[in-house]
């Protein structure tokens, strides 16, 4: 009887090992897939965050996810401006070949804020949202859109989110007490708001949804898009905090405290998803959107650009350049920084590498997943791009560590090329051009390869022969 019950085991044992490769193949083949919480402040400057120099305004929790993650000094925007940084982020193609080029276009629609040429996503462009959704991946969007109107093709809900709510036009998230937001295609009334009252925050309207959207949806792979309004004016806020009895003026106060209370909601984020049980499966992007809308004057107290020239609009680095961290634990290297140059065209296939997803073909960004995951990555070949559309027009392009500006795009006469080492002159101080002649041609071949024309956003002083044709 004993062999036959040791013969039985055996026979069991056999069986279970047969069975362990195929199960092995199986959980392959279908790995778990990482959470994605990408968190963009708006008009941030790169120096806001303490972890990036800031003195006067407390970020606790934004330093504490540079202290466990990746921080990048020299990470870029896609746009100097809200609505074509966004479509960059969102399409992985540059300015010089995305849809959304400019805040207003030629064409487009009329927005709710009343401004003329608000030209949305178009229905062939595809978003790491509908990537990510097709994959799998629950999908919401949280805060500031401006990809598109309502009953347009760049509606959020047309462009791979599950979930939409917040503005979808971006002159409207300039008040924070609003009579209404968006839920998916519908308004959102707020009933604290009518009537001149001012009892419903949108940015707290906004964390509480991202923080609920965590905890329904804890238990399968999400995808949490999240650019939040502040600290973008009007700086308004309730409750101004440790800055209430500072001796500065109330706007400076109120620009602290929305920065702060930014930063505790990075800080109500990472402890949801420590209760909940993923943050140790969850990459947490945190960026802003473009440089600081202010500089000069009282706001030289916040020194919000650091070292950098310029701020928002500007081709400087102070108007493009902003703040970078990412965190997974695991494959994110901890209290790290990276001087790796990328920008928001990457964040589109990088994610993609991330999920085992493939990009679309005609991208402009790489994937810098291998970076991300402590690996040297040499990709200081290739070149940057940008184009600015507003007053008086400019392209810009960053090739190793050269950059290349040509303002007065809008004008017949174009400015010349300005040339700048910002390995030897961060502060963009000292135009080289006339010392390095070929890198001004490079930088002018770059400015002709990377601009496809676009029937909406054309350079001012072409439109009178365009309007001929």
């Amino acid at each position: 009887m004993k062999h036959v019950e040791v013969f039985t085991l055996f026979i069991i044992l056999m069986i279970a090992e047969s069975c362990l490769p195929s199960a092995r193949k199986q959980k392959e083949h279908y790995p778990t897939k990482p959470n994605i919480i990408f968190i963009m402040a708006d008009d941030l400057g790169y120096a806001d965050p303490g972890c990036y120099g800031q003195e006067s305004i407390q970020t606790p929790h934004i330093d504490q996810l540079a202290a466990e993650g990746l921080q990048f000094t020299q990470c870029y925007s896609g746009a100097a401006v809200c609505a074509p940084a966004r479509s960059v982020l969102m399409t992985g193609r540059h300015t010089g070949h995305t849809t959304v080029r400019g805040n207003f276009g030629r064409g487009g629609v009329t927005g709710l804020g009343g401004g003329e040429g608000r030209v949305p996503l178009a229905e062939e462009d595809v978003t790491i949202a509908q990537l990510l959704q097709r994959a799998g991946y629950r999908t919401a969007m949280v805060g500031k859109w401006g990809l598109g109107e309502p009953h347009t093709s760049g509606e959020p809900n047309k462009k791979g989110f599950d979930e939409f709510f917040g503005f979808l036009n971006q002159r409207r998230a300039h008040s924070y007490y609003p009579e209404y937001i968006w839920k998916d295609t519908t308004r959102y009334p707020l009933a604290g708001n009518q009537n001149g009252l001012k009892k419903q925050y949108t940015h707290d309207l906004f964390a509480e949804y991202a923080l609920d959207f965590i905890k329904r949806n804890a238990g399968q792979p999400f995808f949490l898009y999240l650019p939040f309004c502040i600290p973008h004016e009007a700086y308004e806020i309730a409750d101004l905090g440790k800055y209430k009895g500072k001796v500065w003026n109330d706007t400076l106060k109120a620009y602290a405290a929305m920065v702060s209370r930014l930063d505790s909601t990075v800080g109500l984020i990472m402890q949801t998803l420590k209760e909940v049980g993923i943050e140790e499966k969850t990459w947490v992007f945190f960026t802003s959107d473009n440089g600081p809308a202010h500089i000069t004057g009282n706001w030289e107290l916040f020194n919000s650009n650091g070292p950098l020239r310029g701020g928002k609009r500007d081709a400087y680095e102070g108007g493009i350049r902003v703040p970078m961290i990412v965190r997974y634990p695991g494959t994110v290297p901890s209290g790290k920084s990276s001087d790796l140059v990328w920008y928001f065209a990457d964040i589109l296939p990088t994610l993609a590498d991330i999920t085992g997803i493939k990009p679309p073909e005609n991208i402009d960004g790489i994937s810098v997943l291998p970076t991300l995951s402590g690996k040297q990555q040499g990709i200081s070949d290739r070149y940057l791009y940008w184009e600015f559309y507003e007053k008086k027009g400019w392209r810009a392009t960053r090739f190793g560590d050269w950059k290349a500006i040509q303002q007065g795009m809008n004008q017949a006469v174009h400015q010349p090329v300005e040339l700048y080492n910002l390995k030897e002159d961060g502060g963009e101080a000292h135009d080289l051009a006339t010392q390095f002649p070929e890198l001004v041609l490079k930088a002018e071949q770059i400015f002709g390869e990377a601009h496809d024309p676009s029937p909406n956003f054309v350079w001012k002083y072409l439109l009178d022969s365009i309007g001929k044709q």
